[in-house]
């Protein structure tokens, strides 16, 4: 099963949940991949791999383009302890243009992963916004994890996620589903309270919606380069990633 971590927002918390999620995943007993398709790189920092976003070797900026080397993707696999990552590269930044006039250039990411046979899991790190990067990895995956903060101006931003999730679905004749909704970093005020009411409304009976209060150990746990699960410090949101993980299980189970 492949799911997308997607809003186009900054700052909505994507990394956290992508990291945490395989990690949760990873503590079920599965072989899970993490990809990290952000050209800024975080989630390659966020497990200590930022060493390989200036490296010389291969990356996905050299894959995505060429035809001729898509089945290569294996050479981008680097193991973590707890999952195995595609970092993501500093070339990333120009990758909008390499895949200007290529063709079928929507699906590339799916072709690159197609070739990756080995995991139960892939959970993708999208960009901060709704281009060709993200397009590749919601077509590749057909699922999309979305996480959000409980601000006003999230309203927005999930409204444009889902119209491109429609064009995209109108397009290519594919069904995109959603499989969860995660609030991040979710406070006490009464702008939270009302976000994660109308989030409830929204998601009703489109899927589940999950609540993450902020806590200073997950911040440590990505500074030490790993999940929560793996962090020296016990947290009450592991509880949270857990369930997300179990609800993956089920959806992957039931297809």
């Amino acid at each position: 099963m492949k799911i997308a971590v997607s809003n186009q927002k900054g700052g909505a918390g994507k990394t956290t949940t992508s990291i945490n999620v395989a990690g949760a995943l990873n503590q079920l007993g599965h072989d899970v991949l993490l990809v990290d398709l952000d050209p800024q790189g975080h989630a390659t920092e966020g497990v200590s791999f930022e060493d390989k976003y200036e490296t010389d070797d291969i990356s996905l900026y050299d894959v995505l383009p060429n035809l001729d080397i898509l089945d290569e993707t294996d050479n981008l696999v680097y193991e973590h302890h707890e999952m195995d990552v595609i970092p993501s590269h500093q070339n990333m930044i120009n990758i909008e243009d390499a895949l200007a006039g290529v063709p079928n250039r929507e699906n590339r990411l799916k072709m690159a992963l197609d070739n990756l046979d080995d995991y139960e899991y892939i959970i993708i790190d999208c960009p901060p916004n709704l281009g060709v990067l993200t397009d590749n990895a919601l077509l590749a995956c057909e699922n999309v994890l979305i996480p959000a903060q409980t601000k006003t101006t999230s309203i927005r931003a999930l409204e444009l996620l889902f119209k491109q999730v429609n064009a995209l679905e109108a397009a290519f004749g594919t069904d995109i589903q959603e499989v969860g909704l995660v609030a991040n970093e979710v406070g006490t005020d009464n702008e939270a309270d009302e976000m994660m009411e109308w989030f409830e409304e929204v998601f009703d009976d489109r899927a589940p919606v999950w609540e993450v209060r902020k806590r200073v150990a997950l911040q440590r746990a990505w500074n030490a380069g790993v999940s929560i699960f793996e962090h020296e410090e016990d947290c009450d949101m592991e509880e949270v990633y857990l369930e997300i993980a179990e609800t993956l299980e089920d959806i992957d189970g039931e297809r």
